[in-house]
Protein backbone atom coordinates (compact mmCIF):
# COMPACT_ATOMS: atom_id res chain seq x y z
CA UNK A 1 0.00 0.00 0.00
CA UNK A 2 2.91 2.64 0.94
CA UNK A 3 4.56 1.11 -2.36
CA UNK A 4 1.61 2.51 -4.09
CA UNK A 5 1.19 5.69 -2.47
CA UNK A 6 4.72 7.06 -3.27
CA UNK A 7 3.81 5.73 -6.99
CA UNK A 8 1.01 7.96 -7.20
CA UNK A 9 2.74 10.86 -5.72
CA UNK A 10 6.03 9.97 -8.36
CA UNK A 11 3.21 10.55 -11.53
CA UNK A 12 1.29 13.22 -9.74
CA UNK A 13 4.11 15.42 -9.53
CA UNK A 14 5.42 14.54 -12.98
CA UNK A 15 1.97 15.75 -14.87
CA UNK A 16 2.31 18.66 -12.62
CA UNK A 17 5.66 19.59 -13.74
CA UNK A 18 4.51 20.08 -17.40
CA UNK A 19 2.10 22.89 -16.31
CA UNK A 20 5.01 25.10 -15.63
CA UNK A 21 6.19 27.62 -17.45
CA UNK A 22 9.25 27.25 -20.00
CA UNK A 23 11.39 29.44 -17.91
CA UNK A 24 11.00 27.82 -14.90
CA UNK A 25 10.44 24.20 -16.22
CA UNK A 26 13.40 22.86 -16.01
CA UNK A 27 15.04 23.62 -12.73
CA UNK A 28 11.72 23.05 -11.07
CA UNK A 29 11.14 19.37 -12.78
CA UNK A 30 14.85 18.56 -11.45
CA UNK A 31 14.26 19.58 -8.04
CA UNK A 32 10.66 18.32 -8.29
CA UNK A 33 11.73 14.96 -9.84
CA UNK A 34 14.39 14.29 -7.90
CA UNK A 35 12.52 15.33 -4.24
CA UNK A 36 9.70 12.69 -5.20
CA UNK A 37 12.63 9.95 -6.77
CA UNK A 38 14.44 10.62 -3.20
CA UNK A 39 11.04 10.30 -1.41
CA UNK A 40 10.31 6.93 -3.00
CA UNK A 41 13.66 5.21 -2.59
CA UNK A 42 13.54 6.46 1.55
CA UNK A 43 10.30 5.23 1.42
CA UNK A 44 11.34 2.02 0.29
CA UNK A 45 14.62 1.86 2.51
CA UNK A 46 11.97 2.04 5.62
CA UNK A 47 9.65 -1.01 4.78
CA UNK A 48 12.86 -2.80 4.41
CA UNK A 49 14.19 -1.92 7.14
CA UNK A 50 10.71 -2.60 8.68
CA UNK A 51 10.55 -6.34 7.84
CA UNK A 52 13.81 -7.24 8.53
CA UNK A 53 13.32 -6.06 12.13
CA UNK A 54 9.65 -7.79 12.64
CA UNK A 55 11.34 -10.89 10.53
CA UNK A 56 14.30 -11.15 12.98
CA UNK A 57 13.67 -13.95 15.62
CA UNK A 58 13.81 -12.43 19.14
CA UNK A 59 16.19 -12.97 21.38
CA UNK A 60 16.16 -14.70 25.13
CA UNK A 61 17.51 -13.90 28.01
CA UNK A 62 17.24 -16.50 30.75
CA UNK A 63 18.52 -15.08 34.30
CA UNK A 64 18.34 -17.63 36.92
CA UNK A 65 19.39 -16.55 40.57
CA UNK A 66 20.15 -19.34 43.35
CA UNK A 67 17.98 -19.98 46.35
CA UNK A 68 16.47 -16.47 46.05
CA UNK A 69 12.84 -16.48 47.67
CA UNK A 70 9.61 -15.02 46.87
CA UNK A 71 10.05 -12.38 49.23
CA UNK A 72 13.12 -10.91 48.10
CA UNK A 73 12.52 -8.34 46.07
CA UNK A 74 10.93 -5.04 46.71
CA UNK A 75 8.64 -5.48 43.88
CA UNK A 76 7.18 -8.51 45.92
CA UNK A 77 6.97 -6.57 49.14
CA UNK A 78 10.78 -6.87 50.91
CA UNK A 79 11.26 -3.59 53.24
CA UNK A 80 15.07 -3.28 52.99
CA UNK A 81 16.12 -4.71 49.45
CA UNK A 82 16.29 -2.57 46.92
CA UNK A 83 15.91 -4.01 43.47
CA UNK A 84 14.92 -1.04 41.38
CA UNK A 85 15.70 -2.93 37.81
CA UNK A 86 13.89 -6.34 38.36
CA UNK A 87 10.80 -4.02 39.73
CA UNK A 88 11.08 -2.04 36.53
CA UNK A 89 10.85 -5.34 34.45
CA UNK A 90 8.07 -6.35 36.82
CA UNK A 91 6.18 -2.47 35.71
CA UNK A 92 6.95 -3.16 31.96
CA UNK A 93 6.87 -6.62 31.94
CA UNK A 94 4.15 -9.34 33.46
CA UNK A 95 5.00 -10.41 36.99
CA UNK A 96 3.98 -14.26 37.94
CA UNK A 97 2.52 -14.62 41.54
CA UNK A 98 1.70 -18.04 40.71
CA UNK A 99 5.13 -19.24 39.05
CA UNK A 100 6.68 -22.73 39.97
CA UNK A 101 9.53 -25.01 39.30
CA UNK A 102 9.77 -27.89 38.63
CA UNK A 103 11.81 -29.16 41.86
CA UNK A 104 12.85 -27.93 45.18
CA UNK A 105 16.61 -28.33 44.66
CA UNK A 106 18.92 -27.46 42.65
CA UNK A 107 19.84 -30.06 40.23
CA UNK A 108 16.57 -31.76 39.23
CA UNK A 109 14.67 -27.83 39.07
CA UNK A 110 17.14 -26.87 36.28
CA UNK A 111 16.93 -30.23 34.82
CA UNK A 112 12.92 -29.34 34.59
CA UNK A 113 14.19 -25.90 33.48
CA UNK A 114 15.91 -26.25 30.35
CA UNK A 115 14.34 -29.41 29.04
CA UNK A 116 10.56 -28.57 29.45
CA UNK A 117 10.03 -32.10 31.58
CA UNK A 118 9.89 -33.50 34.68
CA UNK A 119 13.33 -34.36 35.71
CA UNK A 120 11.67 -37.68 36.78
CA UNK A 121 11.35 -38.41 33.10
CA UNK A 122 15.24 -37.94 32.21
CA UNK A 123 16.37 -39.51 35.24
CA UNK A 124 17.56 -36.27 37.57
CA UNK A 125 15.45 -36.31 39.77
CA UNK A 126 17.74 -37.58 42.24
CA UNK A 127 16.49 -39.83 45.70
CA UNK A 128 16.53 -39.59 49.27
CA UNK A 129 20.41 -40.60 49.26
CA UNK A 130 21.33 -37.94 46.62
CA UNK A 131 19.22 -34.75 46.29
CA UNK A 132 21.64 -32.99 43.55
CA UNK A 133 25.23 -33.83 41.86
CA UNK A 134 28.24 -33.52 43.51
CA UNK A 135 31.52 -32.90 41.98
CA UNK A 136 32.17 -36.71 42.12
CA UNK A 137 28.96 -37.85 40.81
CA UNK A 138 29.26 -39.90 37.31
CA UNK A 139 25.89 -38.65 36.03
CA UNK A 140 24.43 -35.70 34.91
CA UNK A 141 21.74 -34.53 31.65
CA UNK A 142 21.64 -37.93 29.49
CA UNK A 143 22.68 -37.12 26.20
CA UNK A 144 19.29 -37.95 24.64
CA UNK A 145 17.55 -34.86 26.31
CA UNK A 146 16.95 -32.06 23.79
CA UNK A 147 17.89 -28.54 26.29
CA UNK A 148 16.59 -25.00 25.22
CA UNK A 149 19.83 -24.00 23.48
CA UNK A 150 19.76 -27.18 21.34
CA UNK A 151 16.19 -26.83 20.17
CA UNK A 152 16.66 -22.50 19.64
CA UNK A 153 20.18 -23.41 17.43
CA UNK A 154 17.83 -25.28 14.96
CA UNK A 155 16.77 -21.56 14.24
CA UNK A 156 20.41 -20.10 14.03
CA UNK A 157 20.45 -18.90 17.40
CA UNK A 158 23.51 -18.46 19.00
CA UNK A 159 23.59 -19.57 23.00
CA UNK A 160 25.68 -18.52 25.71
CA UNK A 161 25.57 -20.55 29.32
CA UNK A 162 26.84 -18.08 31.70
CA UNK A 163 26.80 -18.93 35.87
CA UNK A 164 26.06 -21.89 37.74
CA UNK A 165 25.01 -25.31 35.37
CA UNK A 166 24.89 -28.05 38.26
CA UNK A 167 23.77 -30.71 35.17
CA UNK A 168 27.05 -32.76 35.65
CA UNK A 169 30.82 -31.96 35.83
CA UNK A 170 31.91 -34.55 33.38
CA UNK A 171 33.19 -33.54 29.88
CA UNK A 172 29.82 -35.13 28.32
CA UNK A 173 27.80 -33.09 30.47
CA UNK A 174 28.95 -29.57 30.10
CA UNK A 175 27.07 -27.12 28.43
CA UNK A 176 29.40 -27.32 25.33
CA UNK A 177 27.69 -30.76 25.06
CA UNK A 178 24.09 -29.51 25.55
CA UNK A 179 23.52 -26.75 22.59
CA UNK A 180 25.75 -24.13 24.01
CA UNK A 181 28.24 -22.42 21.84
CA UNK A 182 29.84 -20.67 24.91
CA UNK A 183 30.31 -21.40 28.64
CA UNK A 184 31.86 -19.49 31.64
CA UNK A 185 30.79 -20.51 34.86
CA UNK A 186 30.85 -22.81 37.69
CA UNK A 187 29.77 -26.46 37.08
CA UNK A 188 28.10 -27.10 40.58
CA UNK A 189 26.89 -24.99 43.52
CA UNK A 190 29.73 -22.44 45.04
CA UNK A 191 29.81 -24.50 48.41
CA UNK A 192 31.05 -27.52 46.71
CA UNK A 193 34.77 -28.44 46.33
CA UNK A 194 35.24 -27.72 50.16
CA UNK A 195 38.90 -28.54 51.35
CA UNK A 196 38.42 -31.22 54.57
CA UNK A 197 40.66 -28.86 56.63
CA UNK A 198 37.70 -26.46 57.44
CA UNK A 199 34.20 -27.43 59.00
CA UNK A 200 31.39 -26.66 56.53
CA UNK A 201 29.47 -24.13 59.35
CA UNK A 202 32.51 -22.25 59.33
CA UNK A 203 33.36 -21.96 56.09
CA UNK A 204 29.83 -21.25 55.31
CA UNK A 205 29.66 -18.72 57.76
CA UNK A 206 33.18 -17.32 57.63
CA UNK A 207 33.80 -18.19 54.23
CA UNK A 208 36.86 -17.78 52.55
CA UNK A 209 37.50 -18.34 48.73
CA UNK A 210 40.38 -20.44 49.14
CA UNK A 211 37.87 -22.56 51.61
CA UNK A 212 36.69 -23.98 48.62
CA UNK A 213 38.73 -25.12 45.36
CA UNK A 214 35.13 -24.72 43.26
CA UNK A 215 36.68 -23.83 39.44
CA UNK A 216 35.89 -21.26 36.88
CA UNK A 217 35.08 -22.81 33.58
CA UNK A 218 35.62 -20.88 30.12
CA UNK A 219 34.49 -22.88 27.20
CA UNK A 220 36.39 -26.57 28.04
CA UNK A 221 39.39 -25.06 29.75
CA UNK A 222 39.44 -24.29 34.23
CA UNK A 223 40.98 -20.51 34.08
CA UNK A 224 40.56 -20.29 37.65
CA UNK A 225 40.71 -22.14 40.82
CA UNK A 226 39.41 -21.82 43.61
CA UNK A 227 37.43 -19.37 41.83
CA UNK A 228 37.06 -15.74 43.10
CA UNK A 229 33.68 -15.90 44.30
CA UNK A 230 33.49 -12.22 45.44
CA UNK A 231 33.94 -11.02 41.65
CA UNK A 232 31.73 -13.43 40.03
CA UNK A 233 28.25 -11.51 39.98
CA UNK A 234 30.33 -8.84 38.20
CA UNK A 235 32.40 -11.39 35.72
CA UNK A 236 29.22 -13.07 35.11
CA UNK A 237 27.66 -9.55 34.01
CA UNK A 238 30.69 -8.61 31.64
CA UNK A 239 30.68 -11.76 30.07
CA UNK A 240 26.73 -11.61 29.63
CA UNK A 241 26.87 -7.59 28.19
CA UNK A 242 29.76 -8.58 25.54
CA UNK A 243 27.72 -11.63 24.15
CA UNK A 244 24.96 -9.26 23.51
CA UNK A 245 27.29 -6.55 22.34
CA UNK A 246 29.24 -9.34 19.22
CA UNK A 247 25.92 -10.90 18.69
CA UNK A 248 23.47 -7.73 18.29
CA UNK A 249 23.22 -8.96 14.72
CA UNK A 250 21.91 -11.74 15.38
CA UNK A 251 19.39 -13.92 17.28
CA UNK A 252 20.57 -15.40 20.45
CA UNK A 253 20.02 -17.10 23.81
CA UNK A 254 21.55 -16.13 27.14
CA UNK A 255 21.04 -18.69 30.15
CA UNK A 256 22.47 -16.57 33.15
CA UNK A 257 22.64 -18.58 36.41
CA UNK A 258 23.62 -16.58 38.83
CA UNK A 259 25.77 -18.62 41.42
CA UNK A 260 23.90 -16.77 44.75
CA UNK A 261 22.37 -16.05 46.73
CA UNK A 262 23.34 -19.87 47.52
CA UNK A 263 25.40 -19.81 50.59
CA UNK A 264 28.36 -19.15 50.81
CA UNK A 265 27.35 -15.15 50.33
CA UNK A 266 30.82 -13.56 48.71
CA UNK A 267 29.74 -10.19 48.12
CA UNK A 268 31.45 -7.70 46.12
CA UNK A 269 33.16 -4.79 47.86
CA UNK A 270 31.94 -2.60 45.77
CA UNK A 271 28.25 -3.40 46.89
CA UNK A 272 29.34 -4.68 50.74
CA UNK A 273 27.47 -3.59 53.34
CA UNK A 274 24.92 -1.10 51.73
CA UNK A 275 22.43 -3.35 52.23
CA UNK A 276 19.80 -2.39 55.52
CA UNK A 277 19.00 -6.41 54.81
CA UNK A 278 22.89 -6.96 55.78
CA UNK A 279 24.83 -9.76 53.38
CA UNK A 280 22.31 -11.36 52.17
CA UNK A 281 20.60 -8.39 50.51
CA UNK A 282 24.36 -6.69 49.71
CA UNK A 283 24.08 -9.98 47.28
CA UNK A 284 20.57 -9.42 45.91
CA UNK A 285 21.33 -6.03 45.56
CA UNK A 286 24.31 -6.91 43.21
CA UNK A 287 22.18 -9.13 41.19
CA UNK A 288 19.67 -6.14 40.57
CA UNK A 289 22.86 -4.10 39.50
CA UNK A 290 23.45 -7.06 37.15
CA UNK A 291 20.52 -6.76 35.71
CA UNK A 292 20.29 -2.98 35.29
CA UNK A 293 23.45 -3.84 33.05
CA UNK A 294 21.63 -6.28 31.00
CA UNK A 295 19.00 -3.39 29.76
CA UNK A 296 21.55 -1.21 29.35
CA UNK A 297 23.50 -2.98 27.07
CA UNK A 298 20.04 -4.22 25.25
CA UNK A 299 19.05 -0.36 24.93
CA UNK A 300 22.82 0.51 23.68
CA UNK A 301 22.78 -1.93 21.24
CA UNK A 302 18.91 -1.04 19.60
CA UNK A 303 18.09 -4.78 20.41
CA UNK A 304 15.39 -4.20 23.70
CA UNK A 305 12.53 -4.14 21.35
CA UNK A 306 13.11 -7.69 20.26
CA UNK A 307 14.85 -9.19 23.24
CA UNK A 308 12.56 -11.27 26.15
CA UNK A 309 13.86 -11.73 29.82
CA UNK A 310 12.69 -13.93 32.37
CA UNK A 311 13.67 -13.25 35.72
CA UNK A 312 13.13 -16.53 38.12
CA UNK A 313 14.73 -18.71 41.26
CA UNK A 314 15.57 -22.33 40.80
CA UNK A 315 13.92 -22.55 44.16
CA UNK A 316 13.22 -21.19 47.56
CA UNK A 317 15.27 -19.69 50.29
CA UNK A 318 18.22 -21.99 52.26
CA UNK A 319 16.37 -21.13 55.77
CA UNK A 320 18.69 -23.34 57.60
CA UNK A 321 21.36 -20.66 57.63
CA UNK A 322 19.07 -18.17 59.14
CA UNK A 323 19.99 -15.04 57.96
CA UNK A 324 21.90 -15.64 55.32
CA UNK A 325 19.04 -16.90 53.53
CA UNK A 326 16.42 -15.37 52.62
CA UNK A 327 12.74 -14.54 53.03
CA UNK A 328 9.63 -16.65 51.74
CA UNK A 329 7.11 -13.56 52.17
CA UNK A 330 3.83 -15.03 52.81
CA UNK A 331 4.36 -18.54 52.06
CA UNK A 332 5.26 -21.28 54.25
CA UNK A 333 7.94 -23.49 53.21
CA UNK A 334 11.62 -23.16 52.02
CA UNK A 335 14.47 -25.06 49.68
CA UNK A 336 14.19 -28.38 50.22
CA UNK A 337 9.75 -29.09 50.89
CA UNK A 338 6.81 -28.80 48.78
CA UNK A 339 5.80 -26.10 50.59
CA UNK A 340 4.91 -23.19 48.67
CA UNK A 341 8.00 -21.19 49.98
CA UNK A 342 10.40 -24.32 48.43
CA UNK A 343 8.70 -24.23 45.00
CA UNK A 344 6.53 -20.80 44.35
CA UNK A 345 9.54 -18.10 43.03
CA UNK A 346 9.71 -14.71 42.06
CA UNK A 347 9.06 -14.81 38.37
CA UNK A 348 9.20 -11.41 35.72
CA UNK A 349 9.10 -11.99 31.83
CA UNK A 350 10.09 -8.26 29.81
CA UNK A 351 9.97 -7.53 26.47
CA UNK A 352 9.89 -4.00 25.46
CA UNK A 353 7.56 -4.10 22.43
CA UNK A 354 6.30 -7.74 22.57
CA UNK A 355 4.87 -8.27 26.26
CA UNK A 356 1.65 -7.08 27.53
CA UNK A 357 2.52 -5.42 31.43
CA UNK A 358 0.60 -6.45 34.16
CA UNK A 359 0.21 -8.62 36.99
CA UNK A 360 -0.15 -11.95 36.26
CA UNK A 361 -2.13 -14.77 38.73
CA UNK A 362 -2.74 -17.64 36.54
CA UNK A 363 -0.18 -20.64 37.56
CA UNK A 364 3.06 -21.08 35.56
CA UNK A 365 6.02 -22.94 36.04
CA UNK A 366 9.61 -23.25 34.83
CA UNK A 367 8.58 -26.02 32.36
CA UNK A 368 6.86 -23.83 30.37
CA UNK A 369 10.07 -21.59 29.04
CA UNK A 370 11.25 -24.55 26.86
CA UNK A 371 7.93 -24.58 24.71
CA UNK A 372 6.98 -20.67 25.58
CA UNK A 373 10.67 -19.85 23.60
CA UNK A 374 10.34 -22.25 20.84
CA UNK A 375 6.65 -21.18 19.85
CA UNK A 376 8.25 -17.81 19.86
CA UNK A 377 11.34 -18.65 17.82
CA UNK A 378 9.31 -20.90 15.33
CA UNK A 379 10.70 -24.12 16.80
CA UNK A 380 9.00 -27.62 16.30
CA UNK A 381 9.05 -29.49 19.60
CA UNK A 382 10.06 -33.33 18.99
CA UNK A 383 7.12 -35.66 18.95
CA UNK A 384 9.28 -38.29 20.75
CA UNK A 385 8.56 -37.46 24.12
CA UNK A 386 6.53 -36.16 26.73
CA UNK A 387 6.73 -32.21 27.54
CA UNK A 388 5.78 -31.01 30.82
CA UNK A 389 5.51 -27.48 29.74
CA UNK A 390 2.61 -25.39 28.32
CA UNK A 391 3.10 -22.30 25.32
CA UNK A 392 2.64 -19.12 27.96
CA UNK A 393 3.06 -16.80 24.82
CA UNK A 394 -0.62 -16.16 24.38
CA UNK A 395 -0.55 -14.66 27.59
CA UNK A 396 2.78 -12.58 27.50
CA UNK A 397 1.38 -10.97 24.23
CA UNK A 398 -1.79 -10.24 25.95
CA UNK A 399 -4.35 -12.34 23.27
CA UNK A 400 -5.60 -14.18 26.05
CA UNK A 401 -5.84 -13.75 30.03
CA UNK A 402 -5.82 -17.58 30.75
CA UNK A 403 -3.03 -19.40 31.44
CA UNK A 404 -2.49 -22.83 29.39
CA UNK A 405 -1.25 -24.37 33.15
CA UNK A 406 -4.41 -25.55 35.73
CA UNK A 407 -2.21 -27.71 37.56
CA UNK A 408 1.35 -28.37 38.76
CA UNK A 409 2.68 -31.49 40.34
CA UNK A 410 5.15 -31.48 43.14
CA UNK A 411 8.16 -34.16 43.18
CA UNK A 412 10.10 -34.51 46.35
CA UNK A 413 13.24 -36.25 44.80
CA UNK A 414 11.52 -39.56 43.32
CA UNK A 415 8.61 -39.03 45.03
CA UNK A 416 5.44 -37.28 43.94
CA UNK A 417 4.37 -35.55 47.05
CA UNK A 418 1.44 -33.02 46.15
CA UNK A 419 -0.74 -31.44 43.07
CA UNK A 420 -2.41 -28.20 42.75
CA UNK A 421 -5.47 -28.00 40.54
CA UNK A 422 -7.07 -24.35 40.27
CA UNK A 423 -6.84 -23.23 43.43
CA UNK A 424 -6.70 -26.42 45.37
CA UNK A 425 -3.24 -28.20 46.50
CA UNK A 426 -3.88 -31.89 48.15
CA UNK A 427 -0.24 -32.41 50.02
CA UNK A 428 0.24 -35.77 50.78
CA UNK A 429 3.57 -35.42 52.87
CA UNK A 430 4.65 -33.49 55.59
CA UNK A 431 8.28 -32.15 55.86
CA UNK A 432 10.45 -29.69 57.67
CA UNK A 433 9.24 -26.38 57.48
CA UNK A 434 13.32 -25.42 56.82
CA UNK A 435 13.67 -27.72 54.29
CA UNK A 436 16.85 -28.82 53.64
CA UNK A 437 18.19 -31.11 54.18
CA UNK A 438 14.85 -32.53 54.82
CA UNK A 439 12.30 -34.91 57.25
CA UNK A 440 9.87 -35.94 54.54
CA UNK A 441 7.12 -37.98 55.87
CA UNK A 442 3.89 -39.17 54.86
CA UNK A 443 0.63 -38.09 56.60
CA UNK A 444 -1.80 -40.23 58.20
CA UNK A 445 -4.64 -38.26 55.82
CA UNK A 446 -3.96 -36.06 52.82
CA UNK A 447 -4.31 -32.13 53.59
CA UNK A 448 -6.05 -29.90 51.26
CA UNK A 449 -5.81 -26.42 50.67
CA UNK A 450 -7.38 -23.23 49.35
CA UNK A 451 -4.60 -21.45 47.74
CA UNK A 452 -5.95 -18.27 46.97
CA UNK A 453 -7.73 -18.20 50.30
CA UNK A 454 -4.69 -19.43 52.12
CA UNK A 455 -1.45 -18.78 50.96
CA UNK A 456 0.28 -19.90 54.00
CA UNK A 457 -0.77 -23.36 53.81
CA UNK A 458 -2.49 -22.98 57.25
CA UNK A 459 -5.91 -24.41 57.30
CA UNK A 460 -6.72 -27.70 56.24
CA UNK A 461 -9.87 -27.56 54.74
CA UNK A 462 -9.67 -31.81 53.49
CA UNK A 463 -13.20 -32.52 55.71
CA UNK A 464 -15.17 -29.72 54.03
CA UNK A 465 -14.17 -31.09 50.30
CA UNK A 466 -14.37 -34.52 50.00
CA UNK A 467 -15.34 -34.20 46.80
CA UNK A 468 -12.53 -31.86 45.56
CA UNK A 469 -9.80 -34.41 47.84
CA UNK A 470 -10.94 -37.55 45.26
CA UNK A 471 -10.51 -36.02 42.50
CA UNK A 472 -6.99 -34.79 43.27
CA UNK A 473 -5.93 -38.09 44.35
CA UNK A 474 -7.34 -39.44 40.87
CA UNK A 475 -5.67 -36.59 39.10
CA UNK A 476 -2.39 -37.81 40.83
CA UNK A 477 -2.90 -41.69 40.21
CA UNK A 478 -3.57 -40.51 36.71
CA UNK A 479 -0.59 -38.52 36.34
CA UNK A 480 1.92 -41.52 38.02
CA UNK A 481 0.27 -43.80 34.62
CA UNK A 482 2.51 -41.03 32.43
CA UNK A 483 5.84 -41.94 34.28
CA UNK A 484 8.52 -44.32 32.91
CA UNK A 485 11.42 -45.28 35.48
CA UNK A 486 14.93 -44.70 33.83
CA UNK A 487 18.44 -44.80 35.38
CA UNK A 488 18.78 -42.36 37.84
CA UNK A 489 21.75 -40.11 36.89
CA UNK A 490 22.77 -38.90 40.56
CA UNK A 491 23.31 -42.04 41.93
CA UNK A 492 25.67 -42.88 39.69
Amino acid sequence: MMIKTRWRFLISSYHKSKTINNTEMDNKRIISIGFVILFFVSGINVIAAQGKSSGKRPNFILILTDDQGYGDLSINGNPTIKTPNIDRLALEGQKWTNFYVAANVCTPSRAGLITGRLPIRSGMQGTKQARVLFPKSKGGLPESEVTIAELLKQKGYHTAMIGKWHLGSLPQYLPLNNGFDYYYGLPYSNDMDKVDSVPYLKAITEPRNEYFQVPLYRNKDIIEKPANQNTLTQRYTAEAVRYITDHKKEPFFIYFAHSMPHVPLFPNPRFAGKSARGIYGDIIEEIDWSVGEILKALKQNAIDDNTYIVFISDNGPWKLFRELGGSTGPLYGAKGNSYEGGVRVPAIIWSKKNVFAGQVTEIGSSLDILPTFAKLAGVDLPADRVYDGYDLSSVLSGSSNKSPRDEMYYYHADTLVAVRKGVYKLLLYGNSEVGYPDALKKLDKPVLYNLNEDISERYDISDKHPRTVQQLIALLEQHSKTITRVEDQLLK
